[in-house]
């Protein structure tokens, strides 16, 4: 049931981009996961392709190139990986990663935000003893092309959730919405 969840919530933000010319076709073997996970060059296309490549039929090709094995998520609404080998992301070390329905998220062992947050300038929209959730626009516009409008969305985004006790998740939201 969650890789169904994970599955669909990929396609719906894939489905609502804009149709891709066969010339912008983007190899996911040359996505480097941490600066994906850091918002570092990437864009939604290249997000949705890494995404379908591990949510479908080659998903097993995607894993195994990535070094990541599937591991039980305590929260629904993650997907959460250990990667082979550490990433090294934010000036912080990590195996273990986690996907949202908007993109990848570094779990690191940090259980107050709070220096990760502001290193990266990030202020909080919730910072609650419980509950830290904080984001930074990185990139932002809205387009119309055919009367269809579509806002496209980067965000870096660090939070905390009760399912993951002692540990800050930081990393990219990729996307795109039909308005």
């Amino acid at each position: 049931m969650i890789k169904t969840l994970m599955a669909g919530a990929m396609a719906a933000f894939a489905c609502a981009a804009p149709a891709m010319a066969q010339d912008d076709e983007i190899d996911p073997k040359t996505v480097d996961l941490a600066r994906l996970i850091a918002c570092e060059t990437y864009d939604v296309p290249t997000y949705n392709t890494v995404a379908f490549w591990l949510a479908g039929t080659e998903g097993a090709d995607a894993r195994r190139h990535f070094g990541m094995t599937e591991v039980k998520s305590p929260n629904f609404m993650l997907k959460q990986y250990r990667l082979a080998r550490p990433v090294q992301v934010f000036g912080r070390s990590t195996s273990l990663i986690a996907f949202n329905s908007s993109g990848p998220m570094a779990v690191l062992d940090e259980a107050d935000p709070h220096a990760l947050a502001k290193a990266l300038k990030i202020e909080p929209a919730i910072d609650v003893p419980a509950k830290f959730m904080g984001e930074r626009v990185i990139a932002e516009k809205t387009e119309t092309a055919d009367g269809l409008t579509t806002q496209t969305r980067i965000t870096l985004n660090v939070s905390t959730v009760t399912t993951h006790p002692g540990k800050t998740l930081a990393g990219c939201s990729y996307k795109i919405e039909v308005l």
